[in-house]
Formats: C-alpha cells, sequence, structure tokens
C-alpha cells in the first residue's frame, strides 16, 4: 500500500513507445478515465479499445470470467502496467491504497503494523523525532500541527478498532506480526489498506480470508468509506451489498453497469434472453430452478427461514438466464439409501487431544440429526466449527461421548484440506475411475465434462491446477459418490461467481441432508433451512435468518466496546442464565484490561497538574516587570528556559494521556 501517482503529467503511448504531455483535464471533474485501452499479455489480447469511466465516491465491483484482466486492471491502475495504446487516466492528487500479496515476517506488534498503513502519519513523526534530536522547537511545533491535523492522536485506536472488526483479540494485537499464520497475515494486510488515508482503495478478493462475521464488520464499514472503491469478488452478496456500479470484464471490453451484482446479472440476463440460442438452455435452468422452488413452498409456514429461501428462490428465478453462459451444469445423484437420523450424538464433546491433556472446542453435544435436515452453521473463526464437522464426519473421534451413524449412511465431506488428497500425478479421469470401477470412460468423461474438465483437461496431471480447479475436481469425486448426508467446510473458496452458482443450484436440488459451514451468505440463503450457532464452546439454535443475524452481529460489536457480550435472541431460561454468566465474565476481563490503563492515566493526570501549576508559575514571572531588569538576566535566561521544558514536557504527557485514553475507550 502506497501513495501513487500513476498519471500525474505524462501518457503512455503504447503504439510509439514515447511519452508524450498529457492534455488539460478540467480539475472539477476528476473521474477515472478508461479510453480506447489496449493490453495484451504474452500472447494474449486482454482489452482491445475497452473505455470506462468511474466517478468520485462511486463504488464498483469488476465482474467477469477468470483470466478476462480484472487483475491486471487493478496492476494498471497501480501504474504497475502499462497499456499497449489507449490512455488510463487517474487524478494526480488521489492516494491509491491496496492490500499487500505478501507480509515480511516482522516483530513489530500488529497494531503498530496497522499504523504503517498511514504513510502520511508516519512521515509526521518521523519529522517530529528529527525536529526534538535537533531541538529545532519551530520545526517540532510544526510537525505537532501536522500530527494533529492527521489525527494522529485517534490513530493508535483507529487501528485498534479495524483490527478487532477484523477479529483480533486485545492481546492479540500486541503480538508480533511473525506470530501470526498466513489467513491472519493477510487480515493485517487489509488493516493495514483499510487505515491509509485514501482516495481510490483497491480490493482484490478482500474477504478470501475472512469469516462471516469479519465480513459483516468490513461490509458495515467499506459502505462509510468516502473514496473511490473497486472489488474484485466471487461473493455476491458481498457485491450486493456495497457497490453501486458494475464493470463487466469480456470479449476485451469493459462494460459499465449502473448498480449492484443483482442489477448487472438482470440487466445482463434481458440482454441474453434476446439471444435464440441461450434462451433453449436458459429454459433448462428455470426448471431445475422450479422443481427446487416447488419443493419448500409448502414448508413456508413452518418457519422464517423457509419464507427468505422462498424470496431467494424467487430471485433466482428471476436471474437464471444470467448463467446460460456458464460451463458448469450438474446435479447431484439421487441417494442410494436415506436413514433417519442420519447421525445421532450423545453427551459429545469435540476437540483435540494435545500432549497437555484434552482441548475441549464444543462440549455437550445431545442431538439426532434427521433426513432432510439442512443446517448452516454460524459463529466466528475459531470457534469450532471445523472441528464439530469433522467430528461429525468421523475424521476427528470425539474426545467424549459417542457418534452413531444411521444404517446406509454414506457421507460426502469436503474441506480445503482434502484437496491435498488428490493424486497430483493423476488426472481427474484417473482419480475419478479410481473410485468408479468397470464405468465407461466415456461415461466419465461426460460427468467430468459437467465440471468444465473437459478434452485435454481431463487427463491432465492436477498437479499445476489452480486451487478453484482442484476444488471443482474434489467435488465432482464427492458428488459422484451419491452421498445422502453433505458435510461441506467452506466449499465456495477458490471459486468463481459461474460455479458457485452451479453449486448452489445444485445443493438446492439435494434430496439429501446437509450441514454447510459457509461466509457465502448467498449460498447460506439458498441451501439451509435452519441456523446453529457455534461459540463459546456450544452449539445453540439461531432463531432467525441471515439478515437478522447480521443485525445481531454489529450489535454485539457495538456492545463489546461497551464491555458487553450478546448471545441470540429467543433463548431458554437456561441459555439467558449462561448469558448473564458469560456477560459477568466478560466485564470482569475488560475491567482487568482498563485497571492497569486508568491507573496509568491517573499518574499522568497527576504529573500534568504539577506541571501546570509549574507552567502558570513561569508564565506569571515572565509576566512581570521586574524580571526584565538589568539585574535579573539570570533569572529571564533560567525562566524562558524552565518554561521551554516545562511546555515540551506537558505535550509529551498530555500526548500519552491521549493515547492511554484511546486505548481506554477502545476497550470500553
Amino acid at each position: 500500500m502506497r501513495r501513487i501517482l500513476p498519471c500525474s503529467r505524462h501518457l503512455w503511448n503504447g503504439a510509439s513507445g514515447t511519452m508524450r504531455a498529457r492534455p488539460a483535464i478540467p480539475t472539477a471533474i476528476p473521474v477515472i478515465r478508461i479510453e480506447s485501452l489496449t493490453l495484451q499479455r504474452g500472447t494474449k489480447p486482454l482489452f482491445e479499445n475497452a473505455s470506462a469511466v468511474v466517478h468520485p465516491g462511486e463504488k464498483a465491483g469488476l465482474v467477469g470470467a477468470n483470466g478476462s484482466g480484472k487483475s491486471t486492471l487493478f496492476s494498471l491502475l497501480r501504474g504497475k502496467l502499462h497499456a499497449d495504446a489507449g490512455e488510463l487516466y487517474i487524478p494526480s492528487s488521489w492516494r491509491v491504497a491496496h492490500v499487500a500479496q505478501e507480509t515480511p515476517p516482522s516483530e513489530k506488534t500488529a497494531l503498530d503494523y496497522a499504523l504503517d498503513g498511514d504513510t502520511r502519519l508516519r512521515e509526521i513523526e518521523a519529522k517530529l523525532a528529527k525536529a526534538q534530536a535537533a531541538h529545532d522547537g519551530h520545526a517540532e511545533a510544526e510537525a505537532h500541527i501536522a500530527y494533529a491535523d492527521a489525527d494522529g492522536y485517534t490513530a493508535a485506536s483507529r487501528a485498534s478498532a479495524l483490527l478487532m472488526g477484523l477479529g483480533f483479540t486485545l492481546a492479540e494485537i500486541e503480538q508480533p506480526v511473525a506470530s501470526f499464520s498466513g489467513g491472519w497475515r493477510m487480515r493485517l494486510n487489509l488493516a493495514q489498506a483499510l487505515m491509509c488515508p485514501s482516495d481510490l482503495l483497491l480490493l482484490d478478493e478482500p474477504t478470501n480470508h475472512l469469516d462471516l462475521d469479519a465480513i459483516v464488520w468490513l461490509e458495515d464499514w467499506l459502505k462509510r468509506y468516502a473514496g473511490t472503491l473497486f472489488i474484485i469478488s466471487h461473493d455476491r452478496e458481498f457485491l450486493d451489498g456495497i457497490c453501486d456500479v458494475t464493470l463487466h470484464l469480456e470479449n476485451k471490453q469493459i462494460k459499465r453497469y449502473t448498480g449492484n451484482y443483482s442489477a448487472f446479472e438482470t440487466r445482463r440476463a434481458e440482454q441474453l434472453v434476446l439471444q435464440q440460442a441461450s434462451y433453449e438452455r436458459q429454459q433448462r435452468e428455470v426448471t431445475h430452478l422450479q422443481s427446487f422452488v416447488d419443493r419448500f413452498r409448502y414448508k413456508a409456514s413452518k418457519a422464517r427461514q423457509a419464507q427468505s429461501r422462498i424470496k431467494m428462490l424467487e430471485k433466482m428465478e428471476k436471474l437464471a438466464p444470467v448463467h446460460v453462459t456458464s460451463p458448469f451444469s450438474f446435479e447431484f445423484r439421487e441417494p442410494l439409501a436415506s436413514p433417519s437420523p442420519m447421525l445421532t450424538l450423545e453427551h459429545v464433546d469435540c476437540g483435540y487431544k494435545t500432549e497437555h491433556g484434552d482441548k475441549k472446542v464444543v462440549g455437550g453435544l445431545d442431538f439426532s440429526l434427521l433426513n432432510g435436515q439442512r443446517i448452516g452453521l454460524l459463529g466466528a473463526n475459531g470457534q469450532g466449527k471445523s472441528t464439530l464437522v469433522k467430528t461429525l464426519a468421523g475424521t476427528l473421534e470425539p474426545l467424549k461421548g459417542r457418534v452413531g451413524q444411521g444404517k446406509g449412511l454414506a457421507i460426502g465431506y469436503f474441506a480445503q484440506h482434502q484437496l491435498e488428497t488428490l493424486r497430483e500425478d493423476r488426472s481427474p479421469l484417473q482419480q475419478l475411475a479410481a473410485i468408479a470401477p468397470g464405468v465407461r470412460d466415456q461415461d466419465l468423461r461426460d460427468f467430468l465434462g459437467s465440471f468444465n474438465f473437459r478434452g485435454d483437461m481431463a487427463l491432465a496431471p492436477v498437479g499445476p491446477f489452480s486451487g478453484g480447479e482442484k476444488a471443482r475436481l474434489a467435488l465432482a469425486l464427492i458428488i459422484w459418490k451419491r452421498p445422502n448426508l453433505l458435510l461441506l467446510d467452506e466449499p465456495t473458496n477458490h471459486l468463481d461467481l459461474d460455479m458457485r452458482e452451479a453449486l448452489t443450484v445444485a445443493l438446492a436440488q439435494f434430496e439429501g441432508t446437509l450441514i454447510l459451514v459457509s461466509h457465502d451468505r448467498h449460498l447460506l440463503r439458498a441451501c439451509a433451512d435452519e441456523f446453529m450457532l457455534v461459540g463459546n464452546g456450544r452449539l445453540t439454535p439461531f432463531d432467525g435468518d441471515l439478515d437478522e443475524y447480521r443485525t445481531w452481529l454489529l450489535q454485539n460489536a457495538a456492545a463489546r466496546r461497551a464491555g458487553l457480550t450478546g448471545q441470540p435472541a429467543k433463548e431458554s431460561g437456561g441459555d439467558r442464565k449462561e448469558q448473564r454468566r458469560v456477560e459477568a465474565q466478560e466485564r470482569q476481563r475488560l475491567a482487568e484490561l482498563r485497571k492497569p490503563l486508568q491507573k496509568e492515566i491517573a499518574a499522568l493526570e497527576k504529573r500534568m497538574e504539577k506541571l501546570n501549576a509549574e507552567k502558570r508559575r513561569l508564565d506569571a514571572l515572565l509576566a512581570a516587570e521586574d524580571t526584565y531588569k538589568e539585574s535579573s538576566k539570570t533569572l529571564l535566561t533560567d525562566s524562558l528556559r524552565q518554561q521551554t521544558e516545562v511546555k515540551k514536557e506537558l505535550e509529551k504527557i498530555e500526548a500519552e494521556w491521549l493515547e492511554k485514553q484511546s486505548a481506554l475507550e477502545a476497550v470500553g
């Protein structure tokens, strides 16, 4: 993340290989303008005479197939690439922020690393330190003014709020960067980008390493972002919640649509319906969706989830034509058996065995999973969703209790670590043939083709495949086995929008039982009938839909800042008792965090009181006429020196007091 001025003085003429003077741009219209842009990477042309305009303050979602040039356009906006021909104009005064893709191991704390995002503030701090070292009072005073103008006194509290919103605890923000894993380091990079005062913010798949809780917080933050925003994302609901402009990259062009992703889908669908060749396939998609609607229409009176599900299906039906160009079209095969209950948990504790003893993550589980249930698991990362799913799948033994399986149970389990179990030296066809002995090659190839493994790709070793391609293959292998219970842990990671939609449609028609962990709210809305919350070591029903969950999360974030922790509404008496216990524990924890800060603030206030008294004495002395007599020359010199020292010390103490006060406010 850095301040860059990619188009401040000249334009690159790709045809002649020269720089030419930029024509005058009216300063009253500081737009981002792309005109007749042409760019080729290697032998592949990405843009040919492409044009688009984005106005200040607009939030633009970039969508298009993989390889259509979305990340390349980001590189152009950052000034890291030059077009072969055409123009890309960004106002010269704009500051551009982006998320770094690498995080060097550092002993800096997470808080200091996030603060580094405000490069202007860091420059002022360096000037202030230099002025103080040189005893340059004038330069020091200017630096203090600049520091205040840059909101330096609130920087630490703002950075703390960013980090906590992205899932870090108060204790973790003081830990070194090197102590965090890759996914958490990407969150640090995101915090650094958000900390940067910017006019243009570029976010490339910002939700990839976030859980649903952090995504809800980020969405709320970006809605309030005052600058211009470009987002690349495969999360359609995230795009819907933020973007007011959609830029579609297709056929080497950039087409602007006013509105969010759903509005773009609708308008593009209308265009595609006009094409007769596409219309027939569109009708087949609508038939599939209609069967999904019919299946759940009569459950509308049973739960609010069913009501919101019907609305979602109506929306899917309306938007179905937009996916007629998708290369994916598959469905789950009908299960061979339908046991009920599927699983029975008796006094189960989930967790891990360590050299220091058992580590319980989720406990006290007593329930039966019935045939046909479709459950979405909610809760922050680290609360135990994946641990629970592993226990249900049988890949992790319970620490306590028993997990019983119904007769004829066939589990289809998907998790990201399973991609590593694919044989990298084998092709998709070989891997499918290994679990489908005796099936004709052509039947296997037809099946793989529905996942876009066609031609030579079906015969190529999977080692060089992308994460999305490996995820598609893992899903294909699961679907072939005809499971009656699907346990899916973040199945959409690495999948593009087309594949996500195909998976959503297929899961909607799945005749078995489903437990789903996902940060993709569109998938959760369409495929889960009920939600359960994993948190505080327990599994509890969440009586509400995803909109209510979003509201609950934002209320809890505010409550945490006030020293409280919320629980879902409509709880039993036992749940309320547990809630009060958890709230009391949280208040005690926050009180322990506040106590040392309050003690330090009191000591600083006592010191400021003494310094202010000394300053008043010196001010009075220097205001007296006798001080300026020839006989009082030494007194005058000493008083002026003491006044300067007192002012410096007072400024230092006040700055420290403001920092401690901000930290106290962050704790709540």
